[in-house]
């Protein structure tokens, strides 16, 4: 089936109505100039993707009539966490954009000592949203129906110590191996400096929580370019690519 592809933040199912929100209806119909019966696809998280057609369409409101399930996603399997410090201006967007394209399941954005972006309060709150609006909308675009996990904001000791995944990786050439040697895991957590790198002490805090090194290479890369980097390793080593 074709038709444009919108996010639903409720709950979906076959011969159901449901009105769409402010964002999906000016992309639809004030964007796309759709109109009653033209066909859209929604998807929520669950992992389905569902056939639907428009209805009650005005101006400022739309409602879907959904028909039926297209397809599922799969489970995927390799569960990647990244922690990426926060970077300046649309760096973190472009992070969380592509990560989520190759994949990602959660991300939890760090502070750390060479951070140089400063958030809290409403700010940080709008930021956490915006930041998750940015992934729902590479899912839309990317044709994936499991939307990745936005967690709040953290220290990265903390989250080092509270990661439980079966291999841990931090973007540092210490102690380094080969991946062929590792045994795939069912888990794994990234932990991405920001572009001024992690202080010693701090690389030495990872690698004391079990975080092991990784280099990709003889050149330096941008801090978003890294996590990619990364990331698209992984995939092609023990996930889906």
């Amino acid at each position: 089936m074709s038709g444009p592809r919108v996010y639903c933040s409720q709950p979906l199912a076959p011969e159901q109505t449901i009105e769409l929100d402010d964002i999906a209806v000016g992309h639809l119909i004030r964007v796309l100039r759709l109109n009653d019966g033209d066909a859209v696809r929604v998807f929520n998280g669950d992992g389905n993707e569902y056939a639907a057609e428009l209805c009650d369409v005005s101006k400022k409101r739309a409602n879907a009539r959904i028909s039926g399930i297209l397809k599922n996603d799969a489970q995927q399997p390799l569960a990647l966490h990244l922690g990426q410090v926060i970077s300046k201006g649309d760096r973190m967007d472009f992070t969380i954009q592509k990560a989520t394209e190759l994949g990602i399941a959660t991300i939890t954005p760090l502070w750390s000592e060479r951070c140089e972006v400063k958030l809290k309060g409403e700010r940080l709150e709008k930021k956490l949203e915006h930041w998750r609006r940015v992934a729902i909308s590479a899912c839309e675009q990317s044709g994936r129906n499991q939307v990745p996990e936005i967690l709040a904001p953290q220290h990265f000791a903390d989250w080092c110590k509270n990661s439980n995944a079966e291999l841990k990786f931090t973007l540092h050439p210490h102690k380094q191996k080969p991946l062929s040697e590792y045994k795939a895991p069912a888990s794994l957590a990234l932990l991405v400096g920001p572009e001024g790198g992690f202080s010693e002490t701090e690389v030495e805090q990872s690698l004391a929580l079990e975080f092991n090194g990784l280099t990709l290479g003889p050149r330096v890369l941008r801090t978003e370019t890294a996590a990619l980097a990364a990331l698209s390793v992984f995939q092609f080593q023990w996930g889906d690519f």
